[in-house]
């Protein structure tokens, strides 16, 4: 019989594509031949409001058993915003003030939690996912088993506050996504330093069988560049828009500017933008294959899987040259450029387009870059070695 792990993370399916969710369930998927996996998550689909969407209850996605917990109330913007900015200004906080910031941060379960605590005898390791939210900033200290953090650690104004040391203090060992977040992390926290720890981010895999014609399907006719994800202003989309206006009102030409993936502000209407909504995978490569180049604008990223998605499909990477983890993926891979300006962005789409030769060597080299250190294979073998000394050590 397999030993039980378990995985708890504020929203878990299918149809929650990027960011740590996604990344969440790869790793649960992975490890169903030598684990028997489970997940505690809420019922919320969207991570802006929190709203109850999935039944509450137990299911099975590809293997993994989900455990869904209610949330108790939808997240109130204007209260979690007055909120930070308050605690933001203080460098002290009581324990009550919190605690609120958590209740109001969300995704409020504690159903899940007591859940969780009443059962922690079942599981070998548990894995929390995500710093940030609720059940692993309240459930960490809290449980007394096994644990592993996957922090997704960003240099961001919320992993100053006090009540965060407690929850890396709590952890028995580290999973994370690149040495870029393990050095911030271990600088910030040196309650983590001389844990156990592996830096293996997430694996990518090239697509199986003849992709679409996106191209005919879509209407993609002229040169694009592309971005993937949530369309939202905390991936940068409001820049990446500008930066794109400023390039066509000084150079012109045809060249275009791709979105694909839920759309969550407000987005001009012109023709050189277009909007494609969710895509299946297969549809998702072929868009990346066909671009010019991948654009992340986003200021705080722990890996970024589309980017590695989009090296993998050889093609080069504009990215925020403010993200540490952004800017490494350049430079050790020699598979991108990055800016801070719309300058730069300019002179960066410039040299792309007036340096085939150049260009040429970045799409092998993204693809080399991500077969040595991204494949599932490597990443699972590591991932399975850390949660056996930890299951050991506690055990």
């Amino acid at each position: 019989m397999k030993e039980k792990i378990c995985f708890v993370v504020q929203r878990y399916g299918e149809e929650i594509v990027g960011g740590s969710e996604s990344e969440c369930r790869m790793y649960a998927e992975r490890l169903t031949p030598y684990y028997d996996v489970e997940v505690i998550t809420s019922c919320a689909v969207n991570h802006v409001t929190w709203a109850n969407e999935y039944e509450e209850g137990v299911s099975t996605i590809n293997g993994v058993t989900v455990r869904r917990f209610a949330v108790e109330h939808e997240r109130n913007l204007q209260e979690f915003m007055a909120l930070s900015i308050e605690l933001t200004q203080r460098a002290q906080h009581t324990r009550e003030e919190d605690e609120h910031f958590q209740e109001v941060q969300g995704p409020t379960a504690p159903k899940a939690l007591d859940w969780l605590c009443e059962h922690q005898g079942d599981y070998k390791v548990v894995l929390f996912m995500t710093y940030l939210y609720y059940l692993a900033a309240m459930g960490l200290p809290r449980y007394k088993g096994k644990s592993l953090l996957i922090p997704t650690t960003h240099d961001e104004w919320s992993v100053y506050f006090p009540c965060y040391r407690e929850v890396f203090e709590a952890a028995d060992g580290y999973v994370y996504n690149s040495e870029a977040e393990r050095r911030f992390t271990e600088k910030l926290f040196l309650e983590t330093v001389g844990k156990p720890y592996i830096t293996i981010g997430a694996g990518v895999e090239y697509p199986k069988g003849e992709l679409p014609d996106v191209r005919e399907r879509f209407g993609l006719d002229k040169p694009y560049l592309l971005y993937c994800g949530r369309v939202e202003v905390a991936k940068g989309c409001d820049a990446l828009l500008d930066y794109f206006r400023t390039y066509k009102n000084r150079f012109g030409g045809d060249l275009q500017l791709v979105f694909t993936g839920k759309v969550e502000m407000e987005m001009p209407k012109a023709p050189d933008i277009h909007m494609l909504g969710f895509l299946s995978e297969e549809e998702k490569y072929a868009v990346m294959q066909g671009s010019v180049a991948f654009c992340l604008a986003s200021h705080f990223e722990s890996l970024s899987i589309v980017v590695l998605e989009s090296l993998m499909m050889g093609r080069p990477v504009l990215v925020n040259g403010g993200c540490e983890v952004l800017r490494d993926h350049c430079i050790l891979g020699q598979c991108g450029l990055w800016f801070h300006t719309a300058d730069d962005f300019c002179a960066d789409v410039r040299y792309l387009l007036e340096n085939p030769e150049t260009y040429e060597i970045m799409r092998r080299n993204g693809r080399e870059y991500v077969r040595e250190n991204y494949s599932w294979e490597a990443i699972v073998g590591k991932l399975r070695g850390l949660i056996e000394l930890v299951g050991q050590k506690n055990g």
